[in-house]
């Protein structure tokens, strides 16, 4: 099984920090089961559990909570009190404990570059999102519930399905050439489309708000939970005179995204 902690600790200790996530709980879940494993512990992480000492965490978290026989931690995990503990201290006190240690140690890429969320992040805000699936061994994806918008895109001829990005990680603005699934528990179909993620500056209207066009689709997909997997960084956010350019530059977006998906 996996042991997680939710939410994130440093979205505990940085509440007003930007969103940064890469994989917020539903989509881990997903993730994790997708491997075949048991079980999925999530680990309600606050102030007060932060508070544990390392040595608790062993005794109080693993040893009595969990039994656990076998733990598997990367190189860099540290626990405990102001993060005293790491997987070398671990790996004693297991020794004496009666479990196993096992570390996975950093993973490298053809360069020699070790793979790291940060350098998923620095990846996807600066709009690289296919050097980012390299690292990931998959497409990024944000994924959210449909809501009802000001239905600008059908009055330009490009309804769209409107997606607020909640606590993922901010990519970059601009437009992207993006597959697109329905989420609703079951057999997943991905459709290609091309999508907006910014401001939409043409309007002048505030908020961030990831805007998908699904090609060739009809269907009513208010209140549906939409996953979308941002395949390529077709261009960044720019502001039309009128709305006529902004269809133009539209039509063009959806053409490059369809060479690209069909690649």
């Amino acid at each position: 099984g996996v042991m997680t902690f939710e939410p994130h600790p440093r979205a505990v200790f940085n509440p007003e920090q930007p969103s940064f996530r890469l994989t917020p709980f539903r989509i881990k879940a997903r993730l994790i089961e997708a491997l075949g494993l048991d079980f999925l512990l999530m680990q309600h992480f606050d102030l007060a559990f932060a508070a544990h000492s390392a040595e608790q965490f062993i005794d109080e978290v693993l040893v009595a909570g969990l039994g656990v026989s076998h733990v598997v931690a990367g190189y860099d995990f540290a626990f405990g009190h102001r993060r005293a503990g790491t997987v070398d201290m671990l790996a004693a006190r297991a020794a004496e404990r009666g479990f196993r240690v096992t570390t996975i140690g950093p993973v490298c890429d053809a360069a020699g570059d070790v793979t790291s969320s940060s350098r998923v992040r620095d990846l996807l805000t600066g709009a690289r999102p296919r050097d980012a699936a390299q690292l990931l061994g998959r497409d990024w994806e944000i994924e959210g519930r449909v809501e009802h918008g000001d239905h600008r895109g059908r009055q330009l001829g490009f309804p769209t399905a409107n997606i607020e990005t909640g606590d993922f990680l901010h990519p970059a603005a601009g437009v992207y050439a993006v597959r697109a699934a329905i989420d609703s528990g079951g057999a997943v179909t991905w459709l290609p489309g091309v999508a907006n993620y910014g401001r939409r500056p043409t309007f002048a209207k505030d908020g961030m708000l990831l805007e998908v066009h699904l090609f060739d689709f009809t269907g009513d997909l208010y209140g549906r939970h939409l996953r979308v997997a941002l395949v390529d960084h077709l261009r960044g956010e720019q502001r039309f005179d009128d709305a006529a350019q902004l269809q133009a530059q539209i039509h063009q977006d959806c053409q490059a995204a369809r060479r690209i998906l069909a690649a």
